[in-house]
């Protein structure tokens, strides 16, 4: 299991100094790590059937490693300029990029009906947002706020324009 984990993981570049200047002492250092591959997290849960991960307690945490990998291949970005932003208080984010001189996020929810958290609320405060997407499996795209909107993963699409 050991070899698996040093295999996958060994050209993983952890360098955040450049981000960490713009955010300071709130940003953790030690970042959210998602299997790029869902079968090897599918594998590693013994989930072998569609019953099996309909029933497992890692289904979100699934769901969101697959949401996440759709939507960063959407943004065209290179992985060294996509983040995962949290603080000390366990407020998070989790996938932050710079684009046209603005901030940018999104964070993933397994759940039907999001809705505008304090946490959200936070991180597009102290993250200077320009817009802040909530992705979801659900099928309506609606407005939170001004600046956040919930958008079901089928809506994302492969030249995003944010």
């Amino acid at each position: 299991m050991a070899a698996l984990f040093k295999s996958v993981f060994s050209n993983i570049d952890l360098d955040f100094t450049e981000f960490m200047a713009n955010i300071g002492k709130r940003l953790v250092k030690k970042p959210k790590i998602y299997l790029r591959d869902s079968g090897v997290f599918h594998c590693l849960q013994s989930i072998n059937t569609l019953d099996a991960l309909q029933t497992h307690p890692k289904l979100g945490a699934s769901w969101e490693g697959f949401a996440l990998e759709t939507v960063a291949q959407a943004l065209n970005k290179r992985a060294d300029e996509l983040f995962f932003w949290r603080t000390h208080t366990g407020n998070e984010i989790d996938l932050f990029w710079q684009a046209h001189g603005k901030n940018w996020a999104v964070e993933f929810k397994y759940a039907d009906a999001p809705r505008l958290s304090k946490a959200m609320k936070i991180a597009a405060e102290d993250l200077k947002l320009s817009h802040l997407w909530v992705v979801n499996p659900g099928q309506e795209a609606y407005a939170l706020s001004q600046d956040v909107t919930v958008l079901p993963l089928r809506q994302i699409v492969a030249e995003w324009p944010y």
